[in-house]
């Protein structure tokens, strides 16, 4: 599986998230880790254990000048990469989202590497359609035909997040995702699709964060790990060194961003559930009903 992070909050420059921590998501796109210890998360399993490395492309998408999307994708492995680590240190941004991809049987084209921007949105994924194949023609047929000429790539993330274009994302962001789970949902019924639609998401216009972690009820496997932080966040860099983020900093991660964390800082997400973070305020999260 993938591993992504966003951020909201006042600018800072992107390597403080991406880089710099101990556990960044540079090193996640190595080796992700079980960080689910017993002490702070007794309940909690390691869901994505079969791809600990995520080496097939990566990407970020700000928020840059005038509120006006940036983005950079590439093929190569996020660890290798020193273009990557040299924009990170320079670019500063209050939004952005970044990802590592592993794409077993997957194409590896920068066109299906997150994250993937349009009509003023962001839109970052880990997890599966599963048995896409079967019903990647009824979903893709659901896409608003204007909308239909911009999917570049072949994977099941761009018909996500094109679905959910379609539904009115830019309008009601949760009740867009919302119908997007939904249609995913009934195309697997209607084709007899046993496998599990598993995904993690995270979509954002620059100002706010829709994230949402999601399990087929009758997929028989639980969906991948997403966390947030809670209240000021410090940052673990390494020999001991900290990084305190600014005080309005929203974090949301596939997994914390630090060797050694605590409860104090990160909370699961739960299963099912689809969250609202905007500027200044307590995230705001709902159960999600398709």
């Amino acid at each position: 599986m993938c591993r992504w992070i966003s951020y909201l909050g006042s600018p800072l420059p992107i390597e403080d998230v991406i880089v710099r921590p101990d556990h960044s998501l540079i090193d996640q796109s190595l080796t992700a880790r079980d960080l689910f210890l017993p002490t702070y998360a007794p309940a909690a399993q390691f869901r994505d254990r079969a791809f600990p490395t995520n080496g097939d492309g990566f990407g970020v998408a700000w928020s840059g000048r005038g509120g006006a999307l940036g983005q950079y994708r590439q093929t190569t492995p996020a660890w290798d990469s020193q273009n990557l680590r040299h924009l990170a240190a320079q670019i500063e941004s209050g939004c952005f989202l970044a990802h590592v991809r592993a794409a077993p049987g997957g194409t590896i084209a920068e066109q299906n590497a997150h994250p993937f921007v349009h009509g003023g949105w962001m839109f970052q994924h880990n997890g599966e359609i599963g048995g896409f194949d079967a019903i990647k023609r009824d979903l893709t047929l659901d896409v608003d035909p204007d909308l239909y000429p911009h999917i570049l790539g072949n994977g099941d993330t761009e018909v996500c997040f094109f679905l959910a274009l379609t539904y009115g994302l830019a309008d009601d962001p949760v009740a867009a995702l919302t119908r997007m789970v939904a249609r995913v949902e009934r195309a697997r019924a209607e084709r007899g699709v046993a496998a599990a639609f598993r995904a993690t998401i995270c979509a954002s216009d620059g100002d706010r964060l829709v994230v949402l972690r999601w399990a087929s009820p009758d997929g028989g496997a639980a969906g991948p790990s997403l966390f947030h932080s809670i209240g000021p966040e410090t940052l673990h860099i390494g020999e001991g060194a900290v990084e305190q983020l600014p005080p309005d900093a929203q974090l949301v991660v596939s997994e914390p961003l630090e060797l050694h964390w605590s409860r104090r800082h990160w909370e699961e997400i739960p299963e099912g559930t689809i969250g609202v973070f905007e500027r200044g305020v307590a995230p705001v999260f709902s159960r999600l009903a398709p």
